[in-house]
């Protein structure tokens, strides 16, 4: 455990705390148990450090991944117990789905040791209300986003602007967006988000960014999705078939018969192949009405996960009217309920209808809904209900 402490403290150095991730403040750590999900390349581990040293006690803390060579011979229940014998109160676990049993033995630390805190962090892949031991009574859980827009713009320019809520942007766009063009210019900076902003690791190189992201994605399928799933070679070559498909689509409405044979699986196959890439955090299903979704039912509409994603695996075929929808769509998902329109492109909270254009775009297909708005690109200020579309990327 020496050895476990020694490299946790020499991490701890190093990592900074100039830009935090918008989760950090939303976790309540006087929970016992938390899980923090997220795609692979959107900040986990950053954010666990993080948290230790600026939230925590660093004498009692300890953060280990699992994959560590440390857990080739140990268990990590008995590091647990050897860990609070040594006053240990808080237990920071990254990769949690990389070690075998992992759901079985949380279990048996978070009830053993009612004194010990534990954090962990998984794949978005992994269900872990679904795991082998039940945790659902016990863990409180949060899902890491990729980088906002407004996340982006500080860790690229330095510059901070605060969150606004959804009912603040509609009601007070005009406002929200004339303080910020005092201190910015936001369409060439959300031109670059769009193509490399979605993950923390565009500063490292710019210019190498598209290839760390193909990457990413091939990490996300062959390793994080296997460790979940356990599927053979030729069915994880086939979900890449499947999502080079989607991600030169525009937008894509899945027929699902013409699919399954173009990637050589069946319709349940396929349906389940699009449920396993949603979880992973590659593509988003889309339904108009999600109250009778069930495990084979297949999307309404399918888009990539964010619009870096469409520019790494796309490349020359990239579709401006996908992309801006892909945009809409990412920011509001896991925050506000968002359901295909009847009449527009999106229906947000059962509530809103939104429709998503260029410059040129008019109010007339949705004049005569309620609570109805234009998110427009390419303007800096809108007036009405026409909103500048990158204007939804500063909901957290």
């Amino acid at each position: 455990m020496e050895d476990l402490i020694l490299e946790f403290q020499e991490k701890i150095t190093f990592v900074s705390l100039k830009f935090q991730r918008y989760l950090i403040d939303k976790m309540d750590l006087n929970n016992r148990l938390i899980a923090v999900k997220g795609a692979r390349g959107s900040g986990k581990t950053t954010l666990l450090l993080q948290i230790a040293k600026r939230k925590l006690p660093l004498k009692s803390t300890l953060y280990v991944s699992l994959d560590h060579i440390y857990f080739f011979e140990n268990k990590l229940y008995d590091l647990a117990k050897l860990f609070v014998k040594f006053g240990g109160t808080h237990l920071l676990l990254d990769e949690v789905h990389k070690y075998p049993n992992w759901s079985r033995e949380i279990k048996l630390i978070y009830d053993n040791f009612p004194t010990l805190n534990i954090v962990f962090t998984s794949s978005s892949m992994l269900e872990i209300y679904k795991a082998e031991s039940d945790l659902s009574r016990r863990a409180v859980s949060y899902t890491l986003k990729e980088l906002s827009f407004r996340e982006f713009i500080e860790l690229d320019t330095n510059k901070k602007f605060p969150v606004f809520s959804l009912e603040e942007i509609l009601n007070n766009h005009n406002e929200i967006a004339s303080k910020m063009l005092e201190e910015m210019k936001p369409l060439p900076l959300f031109a670059r988000y769009l193509q490399m902003g979605a993950y923390p690791y565009f500063k490292e190189s710019e210019n190498d960014y598209p290839q760390k992201l193909r990457n990413t994605i091939n990490l996300i399928i062959e390793i994080d999705i296997n460790a979940v799933e356990d599927l053979n070679y030729e069915t994880l070559v086939k979900l890449k078939k499947l999502l080079i498909t989607v991600a030169t689509s525009a937008p894509f409405t899945p027929n699902i018969t013409k699919l399954s044979e173009k990637v050589g699986v069946s319709r349940n196959t396929l349906i389940q192949a699009i449920k396993i890439l949603d979880r992973a955090g590659l593509v988003n299903e889309l339904y108009k009405d999600t109250s009778g979704i069930g495990v084979l039912t297949k999307p309404e509409k399918l888009f990539l996960n964010n619009t870096n994603l469409m520019y790494a695996l796309a490349k020359e075929n990239i579709n401006i009217g996908n992309v801006r929808e892909t945009f809409f769509l990412n920011q509001f998902k896991d925050l506000h309920e968002i359901n295909l329109s009847l009449q527009a492109d999106f229906l947000v909270n059962k509530k809103y209808t939104f429709e998503i254009g260029g410059k040129n775009k008019t109010r007339k297909q949705i004049i005569d809904i309620p609570d109805s708005y234009i998110a427009k690109d390419m303007i800096e200020i809108g007036y009405g209900t026409i909103i500048p579309v990158w204007l939804f990327g500063f909901m957290y």
